[in-house]
């Protein structure tokens, strides 16, 4: 019997898998296909990112350093309000790269990863959960003394031991030209309802296109009508949802969510990539196997380390569907040199922002 069967092998499942197996842990992954395929998510990421694997897997996975964003009320050729550091705020990076690579850590700590096992039911006992899954071999049936939901926004564990869903999915589209770009700027366009349009420069592997809608707006339209604005040809795209807002609960008997699957992400992007593998950690801290009883552990200390920025992003967010001439004004004030985290709304009242506010006199 495993300690802990792992649904999803993305970054916030690896992740727990590998912080779990270091603290002595048997944990099995299982990933229904191919680790990173299909790409449904954004490799846009905090300089967080890097303290999260090898030092030698810099060089493989980083696309472009990017120094601050361009905000647009309109289209591609609209004016523009620029915020900005003197050096990078973010990266691009190879997202399908990052899922392998953190399989790859998860793998030399210590866990079992298995690709190609499609989870079919998941069953809570008194005294342990059996997860089916379907492999190469057939039908396999692994048992485990809890099990860990991390298989995104449309979670077959969450469904399967009827924990709630997230407050809100919205669907997202992303799309790759193959143009060479080495700006260290991204654009922004608040001209989607509810959320934001996007443009990331990608250097040579190309640039980035995306947009997230509200479900039952036309997503496949909006995203047709950002690319042609923008005169290119994406010759390869995605859609996935984006779960915004985290359910009430993220545990049960013996089942525990984290990342998409228990809505850790950023309100005001929807990212989820650093917010899942912090998350992931703090469960590889608090839970153990042998004690179900400390899954509540895990949900007040991920609540008291996520809970305070994502109440301000989703403050953020609602910046986006305010009147435009309010927009403008915000947009035209705050614009210039910042020194706020991306993935901490609360560093708007950091010393470092309060610097780049007082620099502007």
């Amino acid at each position: 019997m495993y300690d802990v069967v792992v649904v999803g092998a993305g970054p916030a499942g690896s992740r727990f898998a590998r912080s779990a197996a270091e603290r002595g842990r048997d944990i099995v992954v299982l990933e229904s296909g191919e680790i990173g395929r299909p790409l449904a998510c954004s490799g846009h990421v905090s300089l967080d990112i890097w303290a999260f694997v090898p030092d030698r897997a810099r060089g493989e996975l980083l696309q472009n350093e990017i120094r601050g964003a361009r905000f647009h009320l309109g289209g591609a050729d609209s004016p523009a309000h620029r915020f900005y550091k003197d050096g990078a705020v973010s990266n691009a990076i190879d997202r399908v790269g990052l899922d392998r690579t953190l399989a790859d850590c998860a793998r030399d700590a210590g866990a079992e990863v298995r690709p190609g096992h499609r989870v079919t039911a998941v069953r809570e006992r008194s005294d342990r959960v059996e997860v089916d899954a379907s492999g190469p071999d057939g039908l396999e049936t692994f048992e485990g003394r809890l099990v860990c939901g991390a298989d995104g926004p449309r979670s077959k564990v969450r469904r399967e031991v009827g924990l709630p869903e997230p407050e809100e999915l919205l669907h997202g589209v992303l799309g790759f030209s193959t143009e060479e770009d080495d700006d260290d700027f991204v654009d922004v366009h608040l001209t989607v309802p509810q959320f934001f349009a996007w443009r990331i420069p990608r250097r040579a592997a190309g640039v980035e296109y995306g947009l997230a809608v509200a479900p039952g707006d036309d997503a496949p339209g909006r995203f047709e009508a950002l690319v042609d604005d923008y005169g290119v040809d994406v010759e390869r795209r995605c859609s996935g949802a984006i779960p915004i807002g985290p359910p009430d609960r993220t545990v049960g008997k013996r089942s525990f969510l984290v990342g998409d699957a228990a809505g850790q992400t950023k309100p005001f992007t929807g990212g989820g990539i650093l917010y899942g593998m912090r998350a992931a950690d703090i469960a590889a801290r608090e839970i153990d196997p042998a004690h179900p009883a400390s899954l509540h552990e895990y949900e007040h200390a991920w609540r008291s380390a996520l809970g305070g920025d994502q109440t301000l992003g989703a403050a953020l967010r609602a910046g986006y569907s305010l009147p435009r001439p309010i927009q403008r004004a915000g947009l035209r004030a705050l614009s210039g040199e910042i020194g706020v985290h991306m993935d901490r709304p609360s560093s708007l009242f950091s010393r470092a922002q309060l610097r780049a506010l007082l620099s502007w006199q």
